[in-house]
């Protein structure tokens, strides 16, 4: 009779187990479930038009250029200025992060020169006039927390101009394009604004003329030369440009002796590369460079064999 009690109660540990397991399966399941449905639900977002889309926009002007980066808020059936927009207080001049304007050389607002580089717009709008100002801190979301008037690398005022057709959505173009600036014209409901800027487009056309009918500086021969050194090209070429270098020099430099005595012994001259590397090895010395001494000292030996 024990023995088939004890057999019982083997046979209901064992169902317990069973349904023990079961649930624990039944749990895994459900939550393997959950997980996938949690998994796709954060895939799946919901995407919509941005309501103020982001524009760039890169214009050439003479030698120079102009980058704009700027959100576009719309109408929408409001009053803008004076209403969305208050009158007499500072805006953002656009949406969301700030307007940035790019200059990529010395630019000219006003009587002010603004150095290359990259600015925040802003602007306090009025009926009369328009203070635009040219902000070096450009990484706000929207007006700073702290106006800061030593950040105001430029400012211009500007008198608004009425429009006989609504603007819809905000807009900066660049227009007036000339060989020496242009105009940054904000446009919204139904005024127009415009900032000239412009750059030195004169001086920067002489200098390039001036460098070009001047010809290769000793600079741009030694660069020549060296190249066709290390990329194996033709040595005669090297040699020659590698001499101008040196004739054109004012002071030739003990790296400048160096690379011709290189060049010669390349172009199998060992005498004018021993006599290079002599001129190399005592510039060297007298400048206290040992790597040099020892690099045309050795080159001395070698060749001299």
């Amino acid at each position: 009779m024990s023995g088939f009690i004890v057999l019982l109660t083997n046979l209901f540990l064992e169902c317990a187990i069973f349904v023990k397991n079961l649930y624990d399966m039944k749990n895994l399941i459900s939550s393997f479930f959950i997980l996938i449905a949690f998994s796709f639900g954060s895939m799946a977002q919901i995407q919509t038009p941005a309501a103020s889309p982001e524009q760039t926009l890169t214009q050439s002007v003479g030698l120079s250029s102009v980058t704009l980066t700027y959100s576009r808020p719309a109408m929408r059936g409001r009053t803008i200025f004076g209403d969305l927009v208050p009158m007499d207080k500072l805006w953002r001049t656009g949406a969301n992060k700030n307007t940035l304007v790019t200059f990529n050389s010395d630019a000219t607002v006003g009587a002010t020169t603004l150095k290359a580089g990259t600015y925040a717009l802003y602007s306090v709008p009025s009926a009369d006039q328009w203070t635009i100002y040219f902000y070096t801190d450009t990484e706000n979301w929207g007006l700073p927390g702290d106006w800061d008037t030593d950040k105001i690398a430029a400012q211009y005022k500007a008198t608004p101009k009425s429009l006989s057709q609504a603007v819809e959505s905000f807009t900066i173009s660049i227009d007036q394009v000339s060989d020496n600036g242009a105009d940054l014209t904000f446009t919204w409901e139904n005024v127009a604004v415009s900032v000239p800027f412009s750059f030195d487009t004169e001086s920067a056309v002489m200098s390039s003329i001036e460098r070009t009918m001047n010809g290769p500086t000793d600079r741009d021969y030694y660069q020549a030369a060296v190249y066709f050194l290390n990329a194996d090209k033709d040595i005669n070429k090297a040699k020659t440009w590698i001499d101008k270098a040196i004739a054109m020099s004012k002071s030739p430099a003990y790296w400048y002796y160096r690379q011709q005595s290189l060049i010669y012994a390349k172009a199998g001259d060992k005498k004018g590369a021993i006599k290079a590397a002599e001129q190399s090895l005592d510039l060297a010395q007298k400048a206290g460079n040992q790597d040099y001494v020892a690099m045309n000292k050795k080159s001395i030996a070698e060749w001299s064999k």
